[in-house]
């Protein structure tokens, strides 16, 4: 048993703790023994009553003498819809009592992305991307815990954590190896593998450490206690009737003891067998039973306090039962005496109708709350909701009673739902977001204003779940009432939905076919802009008469408005894929600018455009060789998607397409870094998406830019970067790369088979930009042993293909391949050309092989040197190598 036997039945639950109690010790003694130390998480797991509460009490009188800080927070079953709960609760009182400086010192870069998460800011805007703000809540709280150590932070009950509270714990457990504090966790086994265990096991794995099982007490323990309690004569028979009764469970052993004290029954074994009896009072139906004993008043005091959850004070309760405040005292001192509330220690504030209460313990909460006849529940969550209004707490506060109240046509409940919503959606809880609009479809609401539901909440989950949206936008389509402006966003947004979910086909008729429902003009326009762009990244069944449409249509436009703008753009992109005149790519996509910016309305979270015509508008550029703009263009895109909060797709694309302006300009060390991020942020999407598929073929095409052939092959494998691939197109051309790949790893005839499968698909779409899909190259270097009439005629269309786009990095990649199919002085002549353009280039990395390959070539230890020093430059490990290698040997010409 633990070191000096409990003196009373409160300290039950620390009886047999020996073991968790040093395990506490030793992680307080390392966290306060150097700021510099490591982090970490406990997590104590036991049933209802094994005494996790009475552990954390003990561990936070452990702490603060040892000088720590310690907060704490605990879940409740009433209040799991409301975001960020807990985390308040960790969080918000010490905050709260810094002057708004000190808190944005605090919060540092993360003030206004966390800020209103933790309820302590406005939000800036009417959306925030939940993954950014769960990072930004895991940065917050790490800064915090370096600027107020040693910091010790308690979650009990935390199976009943809100879901927002549980992913940031989970991300933030990932995080513990350099930040100095300890976190401490108590809940309940779940076996039924729901979303909320799934976070404590990932919490829990991350830190790396076992969970600790409590055990029930042993009947040795028991007669202990029951003599600490009752006296030294207890004799055996009734102490291990004690035992048997209540399971060794401690809080129902101190409740059984507390009966059998208040009864006056002598603990012997003549009266074991009225054991039985006094437990069943203390729980389920003999506490409802017990609470009736107490009352009429006193049991509607308690389910008021039950309703409440939290924030429970004399005042609030009155007002919620409906009594007056020297009756309410009254039954709570009566509730008190009985055990069923407390008043915490130390108060938290003097004054009797203010003063905090609580219920003595979880389980007597959960009791009361479901002995609470259900029209009376319903009918109080109701009264609740509207007293939180009338405070003026906000309708996301009122949210989790309104989510309790019968649906019964009320266009005011409706409203208020949708409301939350918005407030939800604002600090990033796009989930509670979710089921207030979906009980307000329950209510429902009135049929002008069904459809208007139903759009919100697919807007809702666009950023999350897109392929909730689709269902939820097609519904509010079907619908009456969605019309204007409104309706043609929600069929852009259903468009975008599909997209992402790769649903193409559908995408394209579902705005080709809101289009035609239109007469012409600029709403129209806008559709068939939309439709243009769509089957402009379709991957395989592009027609070329669709590129003839597309010209005749762009043709006409002077980027007057942003619907010609789009075309403009739509134009430029599609002539860049085809591998037309570089220059009049660079013209058409110069004139959809305004002053050389982006127009008004035409923004990276501009809602009407999306963000996929801007990519396109910076791919034009980044494969017409201006570089500079789009690496601006990107750099821009992420900084707008890191200051908005949006941390899902739009913000790995963003990362996605400027590690592919890196990669272009050979900076490789820099892609590789973004393009791992922008993996990462699409890992928390889904794979398999579009925007995965793009992140992780950038990444695999870096790695072979750098040498890194098997740690290209180790990402393919890891990410799925294998057929069937995507309908969409991915940049850079990811059959291209795949075949690339298989080549350097030495599986020659699959690697031919993805150059060809490439080179049907460029046919089918009507020809190819050489540097965008550098199939032709790979593939004729390739044949060149075993097919050199072919490899030859491949080359020779490349260079006719790159003379045609016209730009320095197509002319010279075209040249390299040229060169490496000749011998003696003719590989050197083109080798020495293909120099000439690719240092006229921006693209370094291409400079760099092409100055080692001439110097490989001509002998020239000058030119060796040169490519040595720009590969070193780039991060082109494999490269650099190889011009080492040469210098070395003195390789002469060939």
């Amino acid at each position: 048993m633990t070191d000096g036997r409990p003196t009373a039945a409160g300290s039950a639950p620390l009886w047999e703790r020996d073991a968790e109690i040093a395990t506490v010790a030793a992680a307080l003694d390392s966290l306060c023994a150097d700021r510099n130390a490591a982090g970490g998480l406990l997590v104590f797991r036991g049933k209802a009553g094994l005494g996790k509460t009475a552990l954390l009490a003990e561990i936070r009188r452990m702490a603060e003498r040892r000088g720590c800080c310690v907060w704490s927070a605990r879940g409740a079953e009433t209040l799991g819809s409301v975001p960020f709960h807990v985390l308040r609760q960790l969080l918000q009182p010490a905050l709260l009592s810094l002057p708004p400086d000190e808190v944005r010192d605090h919060l540092g870069d993360w003030h206004d992305i966390a800020g209103p998460a933790l309820g302590i800011t406005e939000p800036l805007g009417d959306k925030a991307d939940p993954h950014y703000v769960r990072d930004g809540l895991v940065s917050a709280v790490r800064r915090i815990a370096r600027r107020t150590w040693p910091l010790v932070l308690l979650l009990d009950d935390a199976h009943w954590a809100d879901p927002e509270t549980l992913r940031w714990l989970a991300a933030f457990a990932e995080r513990l190896d350099d930040v100095p504090v300890l976190v401490v966790v108590a809940r309940r086994p779940d076996r039924t593998g729901g979303v909320g265990a799934r976070h404590l096991d990932a919490a829990a794995a991350a830190a790396g450490r076992p969970v600790n099982d409590l055990n029930a007490l042993t009947p040795g323990a028991t007669a202990g206690l029951t003599r600490a309690t009752l006296g030294r004569h207890a004799d055996d028979a009734f102490c291990r009737e004690v035992w048997a009764v209540t399971d060794g469970n401690p809080f129902e052993t101190v409740e059984l003891l507390a009966k059998v004290h208040d009864s006056e029954l002598e603990p012997v074994e003549a009266h074991a067998g009225e054991l039985r009896a006094l437990n069943r009072a203390a729980r389920g139906g003999g506490l409802v039973d017990r609470l009736k004993g107490l009352g009429l008043e006193a049991t509607r005091f308690a389910w008021a306090a039950a309703i409440l959850g939290t924030g429970i004070t004399v005042d609030m309760v009155a007002r919620l039962a409906t009594m007056d405040g020297d009756l309410a005292r009254s039954c709570a001192d009566v509730l008190c005496t009985a055990r069923i509330l407390t008043r915490p220690e130390p108060a938290t504030d003097t004054e009797r109708g203010t003063e905090e209460l609580e219920f003595v313990h979880p389980l007597i909460a959960t009791d009361v709350y479901r002995s609470i006849p259900s029209g009376v529940c319903t009918a109080m969550h109701g009264v609740a909701a509207k007293l939180i209004t009338e405070l003026g707490r906000g309708a996301a506060e009122a949210a989790r009673h309104l989510l309790k109240v019968h649906p019964d046509e009320d266009e005011e409940l409706v409203e208020q739902l949708r409301q939350a919503a918005r407030e939800h959606l604002a600090v990033g809880a796009p989930d509670a977001a979710r089921h207030c609009l979906e009980r307000a479809l329950r209510e429902p609401p009135l049929p002008e204003v069904h459809a208007h539901v139903l759009y919100e909440l697919g807007c809702a989950t666009l950023l999350t779940s897109p392929a909730a949206s689709i269902d939820q936008l097609r519904s509010a389509l079907g619908m009456p009432g969605l019309d204007g402006d409104r309706r043609v966003d929600a069929v852009v947004r259903l468009s975008q939905a599909l997209l992402h979910n790769d649903q193409l086909e559908e995408a394209v008729r579902t705005v080709e076919a809101e289009a035609a429902r239109h007469a012409a003009g600029p709403v129209r326009l806008r559709l068939q802009a939309f439709q243009f762009m769509w089957e402009g990244i379709h991957g395989e069944t592009a027609a070329p008469a669709r590129s003839r449409r597309l010209a005749d249509l762009a043709s006409t436009c002077t980027g007057r408005d942003n619907a010609e703008r789009a075309l403009l753009i739509l134009r430029a992109f599609d002539a860049m894929t085809h591998g037309e005149s570089a220059d009049a790519v660079v013209d058409l996509c110069d004139r959809a600018l305004v002053n050389g910016r982006l127009a008004p309305g035409l923004g990276w979270t501009d809602p009407e455009w999306g963000m996929e015509l801007l990519m396109m508008l910076g791919s034009a550029y980044a494969y017409a060789d201006r570089l500079d703009r789009a690496e601006s263009l990107f750099s821009e895109a992420r900084r707008v998607y890191t200051s908005a909060g949006w941390r899902g797709v739009h913000l790995s694309l963003a990362n996605a397409f400027l590690g592919l302006a890196y990669r272009r300009q050979g900076r490789l060390r820099d892609a590789e870094t973004t393009l791992r991020e922008a993996v990462r942020l699409a890992e928390r999407v889904g794979r398999r998406l579009p925007l995965y598929w793009s992140a992780t073929c950038g990444l695999v095409d870096t790695l072979l830019a750098r040498g890194r052939v098997a740690q290209a092959w180790s990402v393919a494998e890891q990410y799925g970067f294998a057929p069937p691939y995507p309908s969409t197109i991915v940049l850079p051309d990811i059959r291209s790369v795949r075949g690339r790949l298989l080549l350097a790893v030495g599986r020659t005839a699959e690697g031919v088979g993805e150059l060809e499968a490439a080179e049907k698909t460029a046919a089918s779409r009507g020809g190819h930009n050489p540097v965008l899909a550098p199939w032709s190259v790979d593939l004729a270097r390739a044949l060149a042993g075993t097919d050199p009439a072919r490899a030859a005629q491949l080359a020779a269309d490349a260079r006719k293909q790159a003379e045609r786009f016209g730009t320095d990095t197509a002319i010279g990649e075209a040249l390299r391949c040229a060169a490496a199919l000749e011998t003696g002085q003719r590989a050197v002549r083109l080798a020495a050309r293909a120099v000439a353009y690719l240092e006229a280039s921006p693209c370094q990395y291409e400079h760099a092989a092409a100055r080692i390959e001439y110097g490989i070539a001509a002998g020239s230890a000058a030119d060796l040197t040169r490519g040595l020093d720009l590969a070193r430059l780039c991060g082109a490990d494999g490269l650099a190598h190889r011009a080492q290698e040469a210098l070395e040997s003195g390789r002469g010409p060939r």
